[in-house]
Parts: C-alpha cells; sequence; structure tokens
C-alpha cells in the first residue's frame, strides 16, 4: 500500500529519510497530545522540519482525552478533568492494522496531519480508540501517560511497534529511527526482527535523546511483564535479556535503547555530562553526545515586538510589551478576580509542575516574600502555572498550596489551564521568567527560552540550558547554587534566600530605578536567544550529528 505523504520539496542537505517517535508533540493549542517540555520541544522540532524541508515524518499517538484538562473546583482549587476531543483537520488514511499486545490482536487506525495545517513535518497520528477493539483495547490511546502501568506498556507499544508497522505499510523508506526519549523502545525490538535479529544492522538506523536524569523519564519494569504484555513482539525472552543485557530480572528504558543505538544524546551540554555519569559505566551503550534543546521563533516570538526590536525602536518596544501584559492581566482578572497593572513588575513561574521544579521555592522565607510583595514602593506581581501529573498528588498538594497561601495578596495569582494559548501569554506578558529546580535534574528548561524571546527576563538556576546562554546582569539573572553536599533540606533554604536575594537586591531595583539598564537586558536577551536557541539550529544540528548514516 502506497499513502501520498503530501511532502514538500526536500532540501538536499537534509534528504536523508528520517522518522521521529515522540509520546507527546505540542503542535497547536488545539491539538491536545502533550504534557509539558517534552511535547513542547517535539513541537518545535516539527515545525523547523517544516521551515528547513527535512525529510522527516514524526510518528505519535492520538490521546482521546489529552494529558486531561486542568480546571477548578468549588474552592478554586485544581481538579483534573478528562473529555473527549475530536478533530476534524486529521485526515483518516483508511490504513487499520493489528499489532500484538499481551499476546492478542489491537487494531491501530493512523490519521494524518499534512504539514501545511499547522506548519510541521508531515505526521501520523495513531489510535486504538476504533469500533474494531475492544474497550479496554480502546482505552490504550485515551489517557497521554496512563498511571496503570499495563496500560503504559501497552502505549509503549502502540507507539513503537504501530509507528515501525505503519511505514512498513506505507512502503516509507526510513534511513534513521528517532526515539525521542524512551517511551518507544518497542520499536528497537520490532527492528531487531526486522533486520534479521542482527543488533549491529538495529544500531545503524536506530538513534535516541534522552531527556531527563528523573527516574520518571527512565521507565523500568520486570522483564517478565514486558514478555507477558508482548513489549518484545517475537523475540524470545532469553534472547532480549543476552542482548539488550537487562539487570536483575529488569529492563530500563533508556538503558536499551542506549545498546540499541548507533548515537545518542543529552538535551544540553549540562545534561550531557549528566547522562555520560549516569549511564557511561554500562557495557554496550553507544556514545552519549549533546544537542541543546531549543524552540521555534516563528511560533513563539510577538511580531511586533521583533519588529520594534529589530527597528531599535524603544519606544515602541516598551508600548508592545506594556500591551501584552494587559492581554496577561484580562486572564488573571477572568481567572481570579485580580486587576493587575501593567506598570508593575510581573514575574512569572510556569512549567510542568513537578516536585523537583519547586514552584513555591519563592515562598520557602515567607515573611521575606510576603515583606517584597508588600512593598508599595517598588511593587511586585507574581503569577504561577503549571500542569501536575494528574496522580502526583504531591506536586497537586503544591499547587493548591500555593493558591490557599498566596490568595490574601491582590497582587499573586496562580491560573489553570497550562497549554500552549496561556503559556504563549504568560512569556509575552512576564517581565520577568522563574526557573527553580534541583540542580542537576533540570535538563534542559527551554520554557526561559521563549520567554527570553518574548522580552521576558529569565531569573533561574544554572541548571540546563541556562549556563550556555545567561552572562548575569547582561541577558539574564542567575540564582547561585548551594554546595551540592548539602542536604536537600538546606540547599533549598539557601537558594531560596539566594533567589530572594537576586530580586530584592538587582531585579526589582535594575527594573524600577534603571530602566534603561534593564531595557537593555531585555534587548540583549531577545537579540542573542535564537541565533542559539531556535529550532532550526537544533533541527540541523540532529541532521549533522545523529542522522548521519554511515
Amino acid at each position: 500500500m502506497a499513502f501520498d505523504l503530501n511532502m514538500y520539496p526536500i532540501n538536499p542537505e537534509f534528504e536523508t529519510s528520517a522518522a521521529y517517535f515522540s509520546m507527546e508533540f505540542a503542535l497547536d493549542q488545539a491539538l491536545k497530545t502533550y504534557s509539558g517540555g517534552l511535547g513542547f520541544l517535539a513541537g518545535s522540532h516539527m515545525r523547523s522540519v517544516y521551515e528547513l524541508k527535512q525529510n522527516l515524518v514524526g510518528i505519535a499517538i492520538l490521546w482521546t482525552d489529552g494529558y486531561y484538562d486542568q480546571t477548578r473546583d468549588q474552592n478554586q482549587l485544581m481538579q483534573a478533568e478528562f473529555r473527549h476531543k475530536y478533530y476534524s483537520f486529521l485526515q483518516d488514511t483508511g490504513i487499520v492494522f493489528p499489532i500484538t499486545i499481551h499476546d492478542a490482536d489491537v487494531y491501530v487506525k493512523a490519521l494524518y496531519l499534512a504539514p501545511d495545517t499547522f506548519g510541521t513535518a508531515p505526521m501520523f497520528f495513531l489510535t486504538t480508540d476504533i469500533e474494531e477493539n475492544d474497550y479496554l483495547s480502546r482505552t490504550i490511546s485515551h489517557h497521554l501517560y496512563d498511571p496503570d502501568t499495563a496500560a503504559r506498556v501497552a502505549q509503549s507499544i502502540l507507539l513503537g511497534v504501530g509507528g515501525g508497522k505503519l511505514l512498513d505499510i506505507i512502503e516509507r523508506k526510513v534511513d534513521v529511527y528517532h526515539l525521542n526519549e524512551g517511551h518507544g523502545l518497542p520499536l528497537a525490538f520490532y527492528l531487531y526482527k526486522k533486520f534479521g535479529r542482527n543488533l549491529e544492522e538495529v544500531q545503524k538506523h536506530l538513534v535516541f535523546t534522552t531527556h531527563t536524569p528523573e527516574l520518571a523519564g527512565n521507565e523500568e519494569h520486570p522483564v517478565a511483564l514486558l514478555a507477558k504484555m508482548s513489549f518484545f513482539g517475537p523475540v524470545p525472552t532469553e534472547e532480549v535479556v543476552r542482548v539488550a543485557g537487562a539487570e536483575n530480572g529488569q529492563l530500563n528504558y533508556t538503558l536499551t535503547a542506549l545498546r540499541f543505538s548507533r548515537i545518542a544524546n543529552g538535551v544540553s551540554k549540562v545534561h550531557g555530562d549528566v547522562a555520560n555519569e549516569m549511564w557511561g559505566h554500562y557495557e554496550g551503550i553507544c556514545p552519549i553526545t549533546s544537542i541543546t534543546n531549543a524552540q521555534n521563533g516563528t511560533y513563539w516570538r510577538d511580531k511586533a515586538l521583533h519588529a520594534a526590536l529589530e527597528a531599535d525602536n524603544d519606544e515602541a518596544l516598551l508600548a508592545r510589551k506594556k500591551e501584552l501584559k494587559q492581554e496577561l492581566f484580562k486572564i488573571v482578572a477572568d481567572q481570579t478576580g485580580n486587576l493587575f497593572d501593567p506598570e508593575v513588575l510581573t514575574l512569572v513561574w510556569a512549567r510542568r509542575f513537578a516536585a523537583y521544579k519547586r514552584a513555591d521555592l519563592i515562598l520557602r522565607d515567607f515573611e521575606r516574600f510576603r515583606s517584597i510583595i508588600e512593598n508599595t514602593d517598588q511593587p511586585i506581581q507574581v503569577i504561577w502555572a503549571g500542569k501536575p501529573y494528574p496522580k502526583d498528588f504531591g506536586a497537586i498538594g503544591i499547587f493548591n498550596n500555593i493558591i490557599k497561601t498566596t490568595r490574601q495578596f491582590k497582587n499573586c495569582a496562580v491560573l489553570t489551564g497550562y497549554e500552549l494559548g496561556l503559556s504563549a501569554a504568560l512569556k509575552k506578558g512576564s517581565d520577568l521568567w522563574l526557573n527553580t529546580p534541583r540542580y542537576p535534574r533540570e535538563a534542559s528548561g527551554t520554557s526561559g527560552m521563549t520567554a527570553a524571546m518574548n522580552g521576558s527576563v529569565n531569573l533561574s538556576i544554572a541548571d540546563g540550558w541556562i549556563p550556555e546562554f545567561i552572562r548575569h546582569g547582561e541577558n539574564g539573572f542567575v540564582i547561585p547554587h548551594a554546595d551540592m553536599q548539602n542536604e536537600e533540606k538546606v540547599k533549598d533554604d539557601q537558594e531560596a534566600t539566594a533567589l530572594l536575594d537576586v530580586l530584592e537586591q538587582e531585579a526589582i531595583p535594575t527594573y524600577y530605578q534603571e530602566p534603561k539598564k534593564f531595557l537593555q537586558i531585555v534587548k540583549t536577551a531577545m537579540h542573542e536567544v535564537e541565533p542559539a536557541f531556535g529550532s532550526n539550529r537544533m533541527a540541523t544540528e540532529y541532521y549533522e550529528k545523529l542522522y548521519k548514516v554511515k
């Protein structure tokens, strides 16, 4: 069977045929197939593929209920809701085929997203939510990152085996298969069988990007469970253990991907070093380089703001920034009833909500925070936003506690519905973009890149991409690290103090007392961020470093 990919004319520089597998893609506000940074990154990558006219297709899952809809209960606290989504812009390819999960046939339908729809690579979205399947099989593609272990394993099989098989069905020649994180690992075993159970042949065609040092992002399950679920396809379990080197009866997705790939990368220079420290002592792994994540300026930057920057028109830039703040503050007023002032310094903490990202670090010394937030001479407004994993009750507790703790302040707000649209509004409408992860657990942290594109100055722990970009006081502000040898609680205390020091002694006074200097920091960051951290650079680097087929 042949399927018309509606491909654009390929740039000869990027003629190597690649297929990019990711569990989530943030392509447009209208398409709910992402949870956070991994999806935002993959979305920008696919947009740059389109702009550069690279020979690459994306393989995704169509999540019936998306990640979840973040709303509020009657007490204004967060709640997660799940609603079916429908997309008329996805084309039904007519392709339905079986894959094996738990020794049974599960049918997969492929839908197609044409490049011109959102300006992306051609994309295929896989779903099991079709009439050919029983109810349990239909639910495999209902919820992104389903909390049930068996469902999560089935989702990996759908992405890896389903995507690999689809490419064969449509007779798509693929030189390089790219696993964006380990979720699609069953692809490695599909290729192992396809290439005559020859590991070296698989390694010629498979590359891998690891995105996080967090345990949750380096999934691991008992080999017996995976075998029972048909994770390895027809490959015997004993052979899997021999080839993949499963440790103590457990198969780690990241480690196995590193053993089946020709080359892999971390997503910043810091993370490349961390990944080599984590995995480098294991036998049989491929080289791990680094390709720093990036974001697509065409999609993220405000055109009027950048027109003023390029014209060196400070008056127009400041006027546009004020308009963008007013647009954001309409959302704040709608959700919280608080009226924010566009003349006031506005700080935002917004990203995927997880405990290690420490959304509440700024509140740790609460009395000092109160003194800053109640200072009417040099006022500040603070906004939080982000989606916790819907079953991460610890992170949800932090989110709700911030609501309860800051409700007393009319210049604080916690927003729900953190998706592409709200993310853009927050980046365009903020003056300071706060990033407070526990070092070195933030592999990249790309939200600060798109904030900088839109005149929001990074105030950040020096983790992920930040050491490659920020020069303190010139294009952003760096929060000093605590001593790595200290206990976590002590480090949190020290870094909370350091954060408030930089905010109170440098960022706030610069904004109010030296506005020309603050504006110069804004402009320097805007000028410098895209050449190094625009995703066209990143997409090109993947071809240069990972996709060269020997």
